[in-house]
């Protein structure tokens, strides 16, 4: 209590209550009650969440809807609380389920892409969180142990081939991706005319179909379908790569776990069964 205390009086906030919501991985989430009003603060204890404070700036700096941005420290932002206002709402699981809102969460990936593209061209030396860092020898190493899949005859393709899908990856035209779909980062206006993503501390630069396929892993079909109309065309080479990338990268996430979770379980299965072709695929983008 007394951080967050801090980091108020460094904002000049004047506030008659707090009540902490959340305090998990570092990050401390609190509601800020003050006289007509409140906000919600998240304190970043761990360095490298922190950077969640400049991607809430760069998304304001390119008009990308976003909550309210009151204000922030170097280790904490403040900003509107969705359950003060008639407004918005925070996102259900049926939601997921309702294609009305899956256009609308097309929407908001479609800007977000759309300006996002310009943004990395123009910033390319600004750095940002990068799902393309965690594919690495080292990493592949170690989903090998944990897996106990060592044996398995597409590693020593993936090894072969590193340069080649690494050029590919590389190739792959970069843009802001968000990275962190599901119904509990999202904020739904009432009137269902808009909708925008909540908490971006896994914002960062990567290729449009990464997201793309991150949201329509929760959807419902028909929710499914509505949002990829919405959102239009892709490039196809992207889905090629990213049906690789992505299972490497649940699983690289998976093993960080105690216990392998069970979100995780369709990558696994993938890697003893269609994964070694889809490898091929994608080595077959460099001929």
């Amino acid at each position: 209590m007394d951080q967050i205390i801090f980091e108020l009086t460094k904002m000049n906030i004047d506030y008659k209550s707090i009540n902490i919501l959340q305090e998990k991985d570092g990050v401390i989430v609190a509601r800020i009650n003050c006289e007509n009003k409140s906000y919600v603060m998240k304190l970043f204890q761990r360095r490298e969440f922190r950077r969640e404070i400049g991607n809430y700036k760069i998304l304001s700096s390119l008009n990308i809807p976003t909550l309210n941005f009151i204000s922030s420290t170097d280790k904490a932002l403040l900003i509107e609380d969705v359950c003060s206002n008639n407004t918005y709402r925070l996102g259900i699981e049926k939601d997921l389920d309702d294609a009305e809102i899956a256009t609308l969460i097309a929407k908001w990936y479609k800007l977000l892409h759309h300006r996002g593209y310009e943004y990395i061209e123009e910033n390319s030396c600004v750095p940002l969180y990068d799902e393309n860092d965690l594919l690495t020898f080292e990493n592949i190493e170690k989903i090998k142990l944990e897996t106990n899949s060592s044996e398995l005859p597409v590693w020593k393709l993936i090894e072969s081939n590193f340069d080649i899908i690494e050029k590919l990856l590389n190739k792959a035209k970069r843009t802001l991706t968000y990275n962190d779909f599901y119904y509990t980062n999202l904020i739904v206006a009432q009137n269902r005319t808009s909708a925008m993503m909540l908490d971006y501390n896994l914002l960062g630069k990567g290729y449009a179909y990464a997201d793309i396929r991150n949201v329509c892993f929760s959807l419902s079909e028909v929710a499914k379908k509505a949002f990829l109309e919405e959102y239009g065309k892709f490039d196809i080479s992207e889905m090629i790569i990213d049906n690789v990338v992505s299972i490497l990268t649940t699983l690289h996430f998976a093993c960080q776990k105690t216990l392998f979770p069970s979100w995780a379980n369709y990558a696994l299965k993938e890697l003893h069964t269609g994964f070694i072709d889809k490898v091929n695929r994608l080595l077959y983008l460099e001929k």
